[in-house]
């Protein structure tokens, strides 16, 4: 069984759960430090996509930073022949170089948009993306109008169908949401690290809530434990950015780590696994969200859409997890 969400106000039907293909563009680094996964291989991603497409599964979120445009060329191998029954969401505002794989920088002005609109266009394979997203969680709210009028203008050219802000802070996803073809905020989220006021602000204005970090960078799978290490080039690893919050120097960080622990009992109950019940609880949480856990192996797909055939978590579930995280 799969059900279906519509992505807020466009009016497009999308699976209740998407993929998020950061992981399948392998490795890429700023000055040094990795922001991707570790390797990966190509062809298992191809299997694990078409996997996903098999179990009902028809959005898959993506950026053009993900391994410096890779993420985005495995799609388009991916999906070569089927792209009508995709819904593709990607994201711009990093400049990068594909061949070293570094990022270089970012470029959040119209023309930067425009010309990052049609790379994606060319690396995707496709005539047209169906969510296009602004990748810069702290950028000024006060400076966003332009942004939201290029993205606007693409809507205008059939370039984009719809478009929306990756950002954890609601005075930003309020700017957007004043703009008639925005339809989705993507946001920092999981049973351990709520965001009351961004899902509150999407459920105002009818904006779907994409879910980031649905599974706590990996945490709620219960495979990491303070003696498991991320790779080197993995962004969990011993160099992880300042922002990495889930993992430190390598390893899970304690404080979350205790968190899941605390509600690992609930969320495994009745036959799920802890990954399929910290997506239940995302589905519970608001009629709003639409989780994309990552993946890079037909195993992963396979479990995360096991989580469909449970669907959210019940009220009563809720309410304890939620008593049970108030204290600690």
């Amino acid at each position: 069984m799969t059900f279906s969400r519509t992505l807020g106000r466009s009016g497009i039907s999308v699976s209740a759960l998407g993929m998020g293909c950061w992981a399948i563009g392998g490795p890429f680094w700023e000055k040094g430090t990795p922001h991707g996964w570790g390797e990966v291989d190509d062809e298992e991603s191809i299997r694990a996509i078409h996997r996903a497409m098999d179990l009902g599964i028809n959005f898959f979120d993506t950026a053009n930073v993900y391994g410096a445009g890779h993420s985005e060329r495995v799609l388009a191998r991916a999906f070569a022949g089927r792209r009508k029954d995709v819904v593709i969401a990607t994201k711009f505002n990093a400049v990068f170089d594909e061949k070293t794989r570094e990022v270089l920088g970012s470029d959040s002005t119209p023309e930067g948009i425009f010309k990052a609109c049609e790379e994606s266009l060319r690396r995707l394979n496709t005539d047209y993306i169906d969510l296009y997203q602004f990748h810069d969680n702290g950028f000024a709210a006060d400076k966003a109008e332009p942004v939201r009028d290029a993205l606007e203008a693409l809507v205008a050219e059939g370039k984009i169908r719809a478009y929306g802000w990756s950002t954890d802070f609601a005075d930003r996803a309020e700017v957007f949401a004043q703009g008639k073809h925005c339809t989705s905020i993507q946001l920092q989220l999981n049973v351990l690290d709520d965001n009351a006021a961004v899902i509150a602000l999407c459920e105002k204005y009818n904006l779907a809530a994409i879910n980031r970090g649905p599974l706590a960078m990996g945490l709620l799978t219960g495979k990491y434990t303070a003696d498991v290490q991320p790779s080197a080039d993995d962004v969990r690893g011993e160099k992880s950015p300042g922002w990495m919050k889930y993992f430190k120097d390598g390893k899970p960080s304690p404080e979350w780590l205790k968190k899941m622990e605390a509600v690992r009992e609930i969320l495994s109950s009745g036959g799920r696994t802890l990954a399929q019940g910290a997506l239940g609880w995302l589905w519970a949480r608001s009629e709003q969200t639409l989780p994309i856990p990552g993946f890079r192996t037909v195993a992963q797909v396979e479990e995360n859409c096991g989580a469909l055939q449970f669907g959210p978590l019940s009220a009563s579930q809720m309410q304890e997890i939620g008593k049970i995280l108030e204290m600690e």
